[in-house]
């Protein structure tokens, strides 16, 4: 696993808005997959008939925070 580096205080007043702005370019690759976003926290969704795609939808998300922490 890798760590993941945030760019928003959690706890702080403004840490929900800013997630969710911060958040707003993640999405998905595989349609039927969801991305469920709410303060501070995302859920990958992934129903069973797409879980040979969980590690090209980690993979996103990592390279994801890769971009955004850089």
């Amino acid at each position: 696993m890798c760590e993941v580096n945030a760019s928003i205080i959690q706890g702080s007043g403004v840490g929900p808005a800013l997630y969710v702005v911060n958040a707003a370019d993640l999405h998905t690759v595989t349609p039927g997959n969801s991305l469920v976003k709410y303060a501070d926290d995302t859920y990958l969704v992934i129903p069973a008939c797409n879980v040979d795609t969980r590690d090209i939808e980690v993979a996103n998300v990592d390279t994801w925070s890769q971009a955004i922490s850089s």
